[in-house]
């Protein structure tokens, strides 16, 4: 277990994918500064209740993906832009509201490939799902992704799934709490299946805009 500053927001991210943040609320510049002087990540974790605005804290869920901080722009009044990579899945073992962000005490929680044939047999089913999802957000000019980005191994295909793809957050975080591989592409194959359904009948409009870049 280790101790790492909290990050609540209304997004969800996974391991091995990218999240621009825009920093400028006082606590959370104080918060990049600590990570960008000990060179250490920081976790960031779905909000179960409360607010990411000003005020109190907002109470997480239990399971996070820790951050690490790969480009800064400084911009005025102190704010800033970051790009951050996922890397860690973690579960939340203790909160700590006495600093002024929040700190979580964790503990890693590596993504479960219990039966490594019979899961690369299931991702090689959801590949083509993500391919003609990708295919199709390509179509209505809403993706700046290359099919030399997706990860051959099924933990990181399944977490590209998981994130390209224009669900609630709250689906999202569910995908994150899975805790088995096999499990993990089992549920989103049966989810692509779904809306690749839907896409066929949804304006362009409707769709949003993804880009690993």
């Amino acid at each position: 277990m280790y101790e790492i500053p909290l990050f609540p927001l209304n997004v969800v991210l996974f391991p091995g994918m990218p999240l621009p943040l825009h920093i400028f609320e006082e606590r959370y510049k104080a918060m990049v500064a600590d990570c960008i002087r000990d060179n250490r990540p920081f976790g960031v974790v779905m909000i179960e209740e409360g607010s990411a605005e000003y005020g109190a804290p907002a109470r997480p869920v239990a399971i996070g993906c820790t951050a690490e901080i790969a480009q800064v722009q400084p911009l005025d009044e102190g704010r800033m832009f970051i790009m951050t990579v996922g890397r860690e899945r973690f579960r939340i073992v203790r909160l700590d509201y006495d600093k002024p962000y929040l700190v979580g005490t964790v503990a890693p929680a590596p993504l479960d490939v219990e039966d490594e044939a019979r899961t690369a047999e299931a991702a090689d089913g959801l590949e083509p799902l993500v391919l003609a999802y990708l295919h199709k957000l390509a179509r209505f000019g809403h993706i700046d992704l290359d099919a030399d980005q997706i990860p051959s191994d099924p933990a990181g295909l399944s977490y590209l799934a998981a994130t390209v793809i224009q669900l609630p957050t709250e689906e999202k975080q569910a995908f994150l709490a899975i805790d088995r591989a096999s499990e993990l592409v089992r549920k989103l194959s049966h989810v692509y299946r779904r809306e690749l359904a839907l896409m066929q009948t949804m304006p362009a409009e409707d769709v949003g805009i993804f880009s690993l870049n």
